[in-house]
């Protein structure tokens, strides 16, 4: 199972960008989706998920500024990001709770993740 994340770049504060991730390999089902950041010298944080039927939620910093979303048919989640500002200058990954066997309530999934792009914005 590989995740591929891109769309990352340098974009000036107020500008958009939109991050795009690929779920490939072999893949039963797919549950919640997620992006998380990691500024420099900083944790790696959530910042939106959305669940297998499309429930997103989202860290209070970017609620109204980004909007997640997916294809389940195409393994696909997107965050679409605007109104950005320096502080959302991060690594973004991407992350997708993987069965790769079967899908049954009492299964556990295995999480996978994408290997990071950058977003950078400049003041």
């Amino acid at each position: 199972v590989q995740l591929q994340a891109s769309g990352g770049g340098l974009v000036q504060a107020g500008g958009s960008l939109t991050l795009s991730c690929t779920a490939s390999g072999s893949i039963f089902s797919i549950g919640a989706m997620g992006w998380y950041r990691q500024a420099s010298g900083t944790e790696r944080k959530l910042v939106a998920s959305i669940t297998r039927d499309g429930n997103p939620e989202y860290e209070d910093s970017v609620k109204g500024r980004f909007t997640i979303s997916r294809d389940n048919s195409e393994r696909t989640v997107d965050l679409h990001m605007k109104s950005l500002e320096p502080e959302d200058t991060a690594v973004y990954y991407c992350k997708a709770e993987i069965y790769p066997n079967g899908y049954r309530p009492s299964y556990s999934p295995v999480d996978y993740w994408g290997q990071g792009t950058q977003v950078t914005v400049s003041s």
